[in-house]
């Protein structure tokens, strides 16, 4: 039975990610709202907010997860020759409503997006205070890609990216695996499977491990001083 959450009470606890559905595959709970703190207790607990503009919140933890682990990233070999050419400036945490609202925009086969005005106010809060970050790569001045996420100790919760040019999000991602790597963070989680992204390295596994692994990584510290603003050129691994 799905549980129903209060709106009322964003320190309400959510049920063992064990009673999740498995069809739909992760549906955990219904309702309550997207304030902080309940954000924060839901990644900290491997949940995740994901719905349709107009319907109740929905929150979600599927078995199994997808995962990358920062050092175990491989670029392709046409992304690699990219990367050698810098042709993007890499920065973080320098436009990040302009990432999210470029995230927002509807994809050319969709119909609409999941990420509302709602969720944006909600992930623009947790930046402000220090737990939302996003990566962007910028061409000749432009924005042309990005991606956005929370972060807890040494994990990095991946939610949405985007390009406006060919390969823009795919050299953000490859130059943020650096980033992570330096900074020490140990786990980075793409909720769900895509052909993309494991080709890329990225890799599927049991609930309970990455559960697991929360447990014992959203309580490390990450490198001192990561995320302060700085730019850097589009570079190989």
């Amino acid at each position: 039975m799905i549980t129903q959450l209060d709106a009322n009470n964003p320190h309400q606890a959510f049920p063992d990610v064990e009673q999740a559905a498995h069809d739909p595959n992760g549906l955990l709970a219904i309702g309550g709202d997207l304030t902080t703190e309940r954000l924060m207790n839901a990644y900290r607990h491997g949940i995740f907010p994901w719905y349709n503009h107009g319907s109740p919140i929905l929150w979600w933890s599927p078995d199994p997860r997808m995962i990358f682990i920062p050092e175990r990233f491989q670029p392709s070999r046409s992304l690699r020759k990219i990367l050698r050419r810098g042709e993007f400036t890499i920065t973080w945490d320098q436009a990040f409503d302009s990432v999210i609202s470029a995230c927002a925009e509807p994809r050319q086969d969709d119909q609409g997006t999941w990420i509302s005005d709602d969720m944006i106010r909600a992930y623009q809060k947790l930046h402000q205070s220090g737990h939302a970050h996003s990566i962007e790569a910028w061409k000749h001045g432009a924005l042309a890609g990005g991606l956005y996420g929370v972060t807890i100790g040494q994990v990095f919760f991946g939610e949405s990216m985007f390009s406006r040019t060919s390969n823009a999000s795919k050299a953000a991602l490859a130059n943020f695996m650096l980033l992570a790597e330096n900074w020490q963070y140990q786990l980075i989680d793409c909720q769900v499977y895509s052909d993309h992204l494991a080709s890329m390295g990225a890799q599927l596994i049991p609930r309970t491990i990455f559960t697991g692994l929360l447990d014992l990584y959203c309580q490390a510290r990450t490198t001192p001083h990561a995320w302060q603003q700085k730019t850097i050129q589009s570079q190989s691994k």
